[in-house]
């Protein structure tokens, strides 16, 4: 797999935020075939940092329902990835 499709998109909550200051953990949606390994190749190329470890989740998606119509989101799968001391990501640079 491409490494350029690995990693999706970050993932920006309160919770997440919160682990960055704390634990220089970063989270972010990544491909539902990728791996540990994979997720940490592309960590470290892409953004240029050493990575500890990494921790993933697959999420279910929800059942979602307009009127009559039932619909059901698409799973996905993130993943947690910790940095070493004096790494660091930043998603909005100036």
């Amino acid at each position: 797999m491409n490494i350029y499709n690995v990693i999706k998109k970050p993932l920006i909550t309160e919770k997440t935020t919160t682990e960055k200051d704390a634990k220089n953990v970063v989270a972010v949606v990544v491909h539902s075939d990728a791996n540990k390994i994979q997720i940490k190749q592309a960590a470290e190329i892409l953004f240029k940092v050493d990575v500890k470890a990494v921790r993933t989740a697959n999420m279910a998606g929800k059942v979602k329902r307009s009127g009559k119509n039932i619909g059901k989101r698409s799973n996905w799968k993130k993943a947690y990835i910790s940095l070493n001391v004096g790494s660091n990501i930043d998603f909005f640079e100036l």
